[in-house]
């Protein structure tokens, strides 16, 4: 990782909670985050965030990601799909609840991933996630937090 590694958000689906955290995280490390969406997406002033604005249309966001993304960098996202691109690329991938995706989960997150997706397309009820929850959004600032150490070292 270098001292210039950045975070890319996948920022459509992004709980505004960990936006903050990110938010004032780009502040204090001095760090780019990108949030980047197919939405106007409104931003504190700072010289270290950004929003990126996409076209709408499937996957659009998650390819304007994977294209600019570079190896040691941190992306935000819920996507599978998504984070399983990016860290084929070198760079991490973080799930706003915290979860560190590594090349040694990111698969069986993709087999599940894709069960769920046969199990719904053949009409199973499978739920939707859980209601987001303040230990989610301190495990997400723990595993930011343990990215950002690494790369204050790498400087």
């Amino acid at each position: 990782m270098t001292g210039t590694a950045q975070i890319w958000v996948d920022a459509d689906a992004c709980p505004a909670a960990i936006k903050e955290i990110l938010f004032r995280a780009a502040e204090r490390e001095q760090v780019q985050v990108t949030l980047v969406a197919n939405q106007f997406l409104r931003t504190p002033p700072s010289r270290f965030v950004r929003a990126i604005q996409v076209a709408g249309g499937f996957d659009v966001a998650d390819n304007e990601i994977v294209q600019r993304v570079s190896t040691g960098d941190l992306v935000v996202t819920q996507d599978i799909p998504l984070a399983s691109q990016v860290i084929a690329k070198g760079a991490l991938a973080v799930h706003p609840r915290g979860e560190l995706y590594t090349p040694d989960t990111i698969a069986q997150r993709l087999s599940m991933r894709n069960f769920m997706d046969e199990l719904r397309g053949s009409g199973v009820d499978t739920g939707g996630p859980s209601a987001f929850h303040p230990r989610d959004k301190q495990a997400f600032a723990n595993t930011l937090d343990g990215w950002l150490n690494r790369r204050r070292q790498a400087r």
